[in-house]
């Protein structure tokens, strides 16, 4: 495989299981450094252990709650004091719950843009302050942004602010050589999807054609973080095998 992240380093937030784990060792066997960043430690050291495995040159599993700035810029600190530099961060870590819109509370609404929305700007402040000209950003973000379900009010909501703020960031971030981009993924097949309320109800339905891997994003995005994108500034790509191609 070619090592297109030879010399860099990336945070992948979110990147103990599922879309984070496989951008994780996708990153690492092309070459770079990566900081595993999830909210539980020991998960987070299991998966630095298979990035290793995968050819990264090193890894390293730290804890960290996306939605607490103190916590953001410690995992920056530690990024650069163990490695020596920051070039990539994926901003992956989200979270989704599930329920009538009536039913959110203040807090729903708070605790998920907390995390799917503030997390990622969190990132991106202290790229913008601390990351060489060169680097990249790829937000996560997802089909939900563009088109959405029932009861999922407030991830819906946060993941479109999310495709606002790269298009913020894009702007300001291209006079620091900084590239800021997102991705849509559609279904995914990971644990979150099978527990997914409305699939296992049948108020959403999937066609197994419309149901990629979390390596399908992972590919994505290391297109995005990578040199090849160099002019790629403040796009939305939507990965999602053509699901929302369908009226």
């Amino acid at each position: 495989m070619t090592r297109r992240f030879e010399g860099k380093v990336a945070i992948v937030t979110g990147a103990a299981s599922g879309i984070g784990l496989a951008t994780a060792l996708r990153l690492g066997s092309e070459g770079a450094r990566v900081v595993v960043a999830d909210l539980n430690l020991a998960r987070a050291q299991q998966a630095a252990q298979q990035v290793l495995q995968a050819g990264a040159p090193a890894a390293l599993g730290l804890a960290c709650d996306v939605s607490h700035e103190e916590q953001v810029a410690a995992c920056v600190d530690r990024t650069i004091a163990d490695l020596g530099a920051w070039h990539v961060v994926v901003n992956n870590a989200g979270r989704m719950i599930f329920k009538p819109l009536e039913q959110h509370s203040a807090e729903d609404m708070i605790d998920v843009l907390k995390v799917d929305l503030l997390g990622a700007f969190f990132f991106i402040k202290q790229a913008f302050v601390r990351m060489r000209p060169g680097g990249a950003i790829v937000n996560v973000s997802s089909i939900h942004a563009e088109q959405t379900t029932p009861l999922v009010t407030a991830y819906a909501a946060a993941k479109a602010g999310l495709l606002s703020l790269t298009r913020s960031a894009a702007i300001e971030g291209k006079a620091k050589g900084l590239r800021i981009n997102a991705v849509l993924p559609g279904a995914v097949e990971t644990p979150m999807l099978r527990e997914n309320p409305n699939i296992k109800s049948g108020l959403e339905t999937l066609d197994a054609a419309d149901v990629g891997q979390p390596e399908d994003i992972a590919a994505a995005i290391a297109y995005l973080a990578c040199d090849d994108a160099v002019f790629v500034q403040g796009a939305m790509l939507r990965v999602d095998g053509g699901r929302l191609d369908q009226l």
